[in-house]
């Protein structure tokens, strides 16, 4: 059994070590996945346990004003994540047939790991959407499927971002980053109340352009 255990943490040692980007390494968060692991296991054990439990008794609070300021700043970082990767790489630079990722130095190879670094971040905001559900009672949001999609991002996004911080695969963050700036955007209209409900009559497409 020691040895089992002497081989997993040798090959987990050399995983870390060796076949990682070593431009990152000393990155925040980004040299263990421990830390990553925890927040997200932390967050699946408010989300589904410790935070109703904590609301049961209280009233649901009106965040509506928070609701718009919290939107506008997740809008503008998503917008801001979305512009980095195009200027680090899809806005001429990256090829749509393949694309391999530059480990180099290289300027716009760093900045291009600098936005993949920024967009794991925005993960780990994203958590906020839970927790005003949770502090508003809207507990049907708060699905299992919910919980499992925002707790494993983290993770997902940490295991790119610590062996491939670029490449093609950045493409599909930065569709995602432009759905967030549709989906927030949206969010921070209808937090506004009533009156602006008529600017958002494209609501019924959401959830596909989401999909």
């Amino acid at each position: 059994m020691a040895f089992i255990f002497s081989e997993m943490y040798d090959w987990y040692r050399d995983l870390m070590d060796n076949k990682s980007d070593p431009r990152v390494a000393d990155w925040p968060m980004m040299s263990s996945p421990v830390p990553t692991l925890a927040l997200c296991i932390f967050y699946a054990y408010f989300s589904k346990s410790l935070a109703p439990k904590l609301m049961e008794k209280r009233k649901p609070m009106d965040l509506r004003n928070f609701l718009v300021v919290y939107n506008l700043f997740q809008t503008i970082f998503s917008t801001w994540i979305f512009y980095e990767y195009l200027q680090s790489g899809w806005w001429g630079h990256y090829s749509f047939r393949c694309q391999p990722v530059d480990y180099s130095n290289n300027p716009l190879a760093l900045r291009m790991a600098r936005t993949c670094w920024w967009y794991y971040i925005s993960k780990f905001t994203e958590f906020f959407d839970t927790l005003f559900f949770i502090l508003r009672k809207k507990y049907q949001h708060v699905s299992t499927l919910h919980v499992i999609h925002h707790g494993c991002m983290p993770f997902s996004v940490w295991m790119g971002m610590k062996f491939a911080p670029g490449g093609h695969s950045t493409f599909f963050a930065m569709l995602n980053s432009f759905v967030h700036i549709v989906m927030y955007f949206y969010y921070m209209v209808a937090a506004l109340g009533p009156k602006y409900q008529k600017y958002i009559w494209w609501k019924k497409y959401l959830t596909a352009f989401q999909m």
